[in-house]
């Protein structure tokens, strides 16, 4: 008997009919003669719409209360869910985030798991019942507060679930067949990946690809979770997302897949002293936001001047508070002034096989040049390269590179739901 997670997101289980048809599929898989837990999202947009509510209430509602709104989407999904299955003639037992012994640490928010104690789980599989989690939520023990993981955090449940249950696979199930070398919805021609590796879906995760959020994946390689990322919508096979052994020899593709992210944007501080420590002063003050800095560029300093110019890259939802705490910095640091820009789009060419392979810099480059698209902010890795144009053409960008790199594929790829969640 194997042990199976399964993660359904909210495209999957938007209505009674997708929560029938999600039901059907896991009951099949329990009279198959596996045990399953079951990780559900929100129905929807639920989420979003609960997040609408409490700003048309309070202008910036209490972390500790909101967590308790938000955490009402997953509760309502793990319920129907239950019902529906047993409504099959299976058992099933539904349970919160802190019913499950998903513990985190009390960030409000942004909570990240610090243990799992999954025993009322356990009791429930003993008894051949399934077990219904509701994912993106725990407990603090310290506080007693119910928390949330941000978003993704239904993938990091299950991810947490599987890894303390010793499951034998964690599958996520999406509105999509599975990862593709491209977001089907900009590359109608993408080709589906049967398998990739942690490490090229950790950097394709963090440069923007959505079926898979990052800390889930990061979850997941730590400790030796495979997952298998699959529409809800059919019984095709999906990807399989994998650690590789030690001794393994297959050949990796030179690129995987490309990922675009609109979701960043980029602030320059103009006229910094080219001095020893002023990076670091500048930095430290980002750090003190929690924000998440992406690439990072400093210009050559003006010999007559002596001045720089520092760039890098955040998440757009933490630009306005990084710009405040630098503003307030700004005598102290010395620098002259800071430019914000939120019309960015960053795109990533992934692969393992580029480690090997000269000429991929080149070769998108050339690409890029050829299409008329200008290129403002360059990173890499030893299996990545970044770069920033202007938004407006970077689903552009995606199509041509994509097309250099023979990733196109000869059928239109599907995406069942919408959202690709």
């Amino acid at each position: 008997m194997s042990l199976i997670v399964q993660k359904y997101g909210g495209s999957s289980v938007a209505d009674a009919d997708g929560i029938k048809r999600v039901a059907k599929r896991i009951v099949e898989t329990r009279k198959a003669g596996n045990e399953v837990v079951v990780v559900v999202s929100a129905m929807g947009d639920t989420t979003d719409e609960l997040l609408d509510l409490a700003e048309s209430v309070s202008p910036l509602p209490a972390g500790r209360e909101l967590d308790m709104l938000l955490t009402a989407g997953e509760r309502i999904s793990m319920a129907l869910l239950a019902m529906a299955i047993r409504s099959l003639g299976v058992e099933a037992r539904s349970y919160t985030g802190s019913q499950a012994g998903m513990i985190t640490d009390a960030r409000h928010g942004k909570a990240r798991i610090v243990d799992v104690t999954p025993g009322r789980v356990r009791e429930a599989l003993d008894v051949g019942a399934i077990a219904i989690v509701a994912g993106f939520q725990g407990v603090n023990r310290g506080t007693g507060d119910i928390t949330t993981l941000g978003r993704g955090g239904s993938d990091t449940t299950a991810v947490a679930l599987a890894a303390a249950l010793g499951a034998d696979v964690c599958e996520i199930y999406t509105d999509v067949d599975g990862i593709f070398t491209a977001d089907p919805r900009v590359v109608p021609s993408a080709r589906k990946i049967d398998r990739i590796t942690s490490e090229e879906m950790l950097e394709l995760a963090a440069s923007g690809a959505k079926v898979l959020y990052i800390r889930a994946v990061e979850y997941a390689r730590r400790h030796g979770v495979t997952l298998h990322v699959r529409s809800s919508f059919n019984n095709n096979e999906g990807t399989l997302v994998v650690n590789p052994q030690d001794g393994d020899t297959m050949e990796e593709p030179i690129i995987s897949g490309i990922a675009a992210d609109l979701g960043e944007a980029k602030i320059t501080v103009v006229g910094v002293p080219d001095i020893p420590g002023k990076a670091a002063q500048i930095f430290t003050i980002v750090a003190s936001t929690d924000a998440n800095i992406d690439m990072i560029v400093q210009n050559v300093s003006a010999a007559s001047t002596g001045l720089t110019d520092i760039s890098f890259t955040l998440p757009k939802l933490e630009g306005a508070l990084v710009l405040r705490a630098l503003e307030a910095a700004q005598v102290d640091v010395g620098f002259r002034a800071l430019q914000y820009d939120d019309q960015i789009g960053k795109l990533a060419l992934v692969g393992a096989g580029m480690r090997t392979n000269a000429g991929v810099s080149a070769k998108l480059f050339t690409a890029l040049f050829d299409a008329g698209i200008n290129i403002e902010m360059i990173s890499t890795s030893e299996i990545r390269i970044s770069v920033v144009t202007r938004a407006d053409t970077i689903n552009e960008a995606v199509r041509v590179v994509h097309s250099a790199f023979g990733l196109d594929g000869d059928e239109t790829a599907q995406v069942h739901g919408g959202t690709g969640r």
